[in-house]
């Protein structure tokens, strides 16, 4: 038999070779998973304690005095935020998030970036989304804010280490303001525009006969109602506290349904209602007007 040549051995060991370290990138590529597996489950928590975090903002209110600002700020952020920063934020609320006015209001943040700066630091940018009771019935924001938030993990948790807020950006908010009642009004953006309309509701006697009580009646009017395509008002009756006690005695009622107006709000000075089968008609844009009078009328 003749002998193998140096080049045929060289072939063979090669082939031996490559046969046993077969499969041997699937080893070094298990790590690489584990680390985008790790990286991963980092980066669901991150943007969990922001999102979480977020829904607190409209629970602490800037506007009280100093001691229940603190305690809300350690009731409703202690678990999201680092303990420097909160102590920080205790004693300067300058630049705290949180509810600054009654409406509208900070509902959550909108997560727009997340980046990993370190292995145990995430960069987030986003926006605070503020509402109004016509955005909550209607979606949309009145109003946004820029947030960049810096998480760290401490203790296998991460915490928020540092905020920083912008400037509110210009939105299409339409607030109906009526100072002569004192109320205001919040409308979806398609409203603007709008007008409103001054009548007056009439109480008669039980029994019927002459009016005996009235008072004002504002109809708010889509900008796109018109004589041969009306639209759904928004009607308020306005009554004083004396008038609307008589009325639910049953000294005199309104209209001829069974049941009277229902009440949306009231001040020291007045009642503000909604007409009994306003829309018994179903006139275009109901549907939106029911809506948006599932949020409160609010007070100036």
């Amino acid at each position: 038999m003749k002998k193998l040549g140096p080049v045929i051995l060289i072939f063979l060991l090669g082939v031996f070779l490559f046969g046993c370290t077969k499969g041997e990138p699937g080893k070094d590529a298990q790590p690489q998973q584990v680390s985008q597996q790790t990286a991963d489950k980092d980066e669901a928590a991150v943007r969990s304690q922001v999102e979480n975090f977020g829904r607190k903002l409209q629970a602490v209110s800037l506007q009280a005095p100093d001691e229940v600002v603190n305690k809300s700020i350690q009731d409703n952020y202690g678990e999201f935020v680092f303990p420097a920063l909160l102590a920080e934020w205790q004693k300067n609320h300058q630049n705290v998030p949180g509810r600054l006015v009654s409406s509208p209001w900070p509902d959550r943040i909108g997560i727009m970036g997340i980046e990993k700066i370190s292995d145990s630091a995430y960069r987030v940018t986003g926006e605070i989304i503020e509402i109004t009771s016509a955005e909550a019935a209607n979606g949309g924001a009145a109003a946004r804010k820029p947030i960049d938030l810096v998480l760290g993990k401490i203790a296998d948790r991460w915490l928020i280490t540092e905020v920083k807020l912008g400037e509110y950006e210009k939105t299409s908010v339409i607030v109906y303001r009526n100072t002569q009642y004192g109320f205001n009004f919040t409308l979806p953006e398609s409203w603007q525009g709008y007008s409103v309309i001054t009548d007056k509701w009439e109480g008669l006697a039980p029994g019927g006969g002459a009016a005996v009580e009235t008072g004002p009646l504002l109809n708010i009017r889509h900008p796109q109602w018109t004589a041969q395509n009306q639209r759904q008002d928004i009607p308020i009756m306005i009554f004083t506290p004396k008038q609307w006690d008589s009325l639910q005695q049953g000294n005199f009622h309104i209209g001829a349904a069974p049941v009277g107006p229902s009440e949306l709000n009231r001040s020291a000075d007045y009642v503000f209602a909604l007409p009994a089968r306003y829309n018994y008609a179903f006139p275009t844009g109901y549907e939106e007007v029911e809506k948006i009078l599932q949020g409160p009328l609010q007070m100036n």
